[in-house]
C-alpha cells in the first residue's frame, strides 16, 4: 500500500521514509504523483495547515496521503515562529535567514527566557477526506550560536535538555527524538489498524 506524502523537501521526505520503513507502506512523494500545486497554509495552528495540505492533495489521487506542518514556538515570544517558521524571516527567507532573525530576538535573554520546543502535527487524508491527525513535540531551548552540521531548520540553534544541538546529532539519534518522530510513531500505530 502507498502512503504519499505532500513534500518536495528530500531530507524531510528520507527522515519519514526512515521512520515508517517498518510500517508495511511504500513512502514515495506525493508530487511524483500529482500536479506540482502549491497548498496555501491559511491555518492559524500547525494542524490547521496540515489538513489543508493532505486532504487538497488527496483529491487528485486515490492513496493515502500525509501532510504535515512543524516549526518551532519559543515561550518568550507567545509561541513565535509558530506556524511561521518557515518564513520567519520573510516569504523567500532561508534557514539562515530565519535561524539569525531568531537569536537576533532573543539576543542577551538568559536561558530560561530562551525555553522552546519543536512541533509537528501530521495530517492523514484519502480522497478529500481528512482521517485524523497527530502531534508530536520535542522540548529544548535557542541556544546563543550555530552548532553542527547536520538536519535542517533551525537545528543549528535548537539545544536539547542534554546540551547538544540538534544539528550536531546523526541522522539517526534525530529520527529517535525529534518532533516528527513522535507524531510519526502515532501514525505508524494507527496506519497498522487501517492495513
Amino acid at each position: 500500500m502507498m502512503l504519499l506524502v505532500s513534500t518536495k523537501n528530500k531530507h524531510k521526505l528520507k527522515e519519514i521514509g526512515e521512520i515508517l520503513s517498518d510500517s508495511g507502506f511504500q513512502v514515495d512523494s506525493v508530487y511524483n504523483y500529482v500536479d506540482d500545486i502549491d497548498v496555501e497554509e491559511t491555518g492559524n495552528t500547525f494542524e490547521d495547515n496540515a489538513i489543508i495540505k493532505a486532504v487538497t492533495l488527496s483529491k487528485q489521487i486515490d492513496h493515502y496521503v500525509i501532510a504535515d506542518d512543524s516549526g518551532v514556538s519559543v515561550e518568550f515570544l507567545d509561541g513565535a515562529p509558530g506556524v511561521y517558521s518557515a518564513r520567519y524571516a520573510g516569504t523567500d527567507a532561508t534557514d539562515d535567514d530565519n535561524n539569525r532573525l531568531l537569536l537576533e530576538k532573543l539576543s542577551n535573554l538568559p536561558i530560561e527566557k530562551r525555553k522552546a520546543k519543536y512541533v509537528c502535527v501530521i495530517a492523514l487524508a484519502k480522497k478529500g477526506r481528512f482521517i485524523k491527525s497527530f502531534h508530536g513535540e520535542c522540548h529544548g531551548y535557542i541556544g546563543e550560536e550555530y552548532k553542527g552540521n547536520n538536519g535542517f531548520g533551525y537545528d543549528p540553534i535548537f539545544v536539547l535538555p542534554e546540551g547538544r544541538h540538534m544539528a550536531e546529532l546523526s541522522p539517526e539519534e534525530k529520527n529517535k527524538i525529534s518532533h516528527r518522530y513522535n507524531a510519526l510513531i502515532k501514525l505508524k500505530e494507527f496506519l497498522k489498524s487501517i492495513r
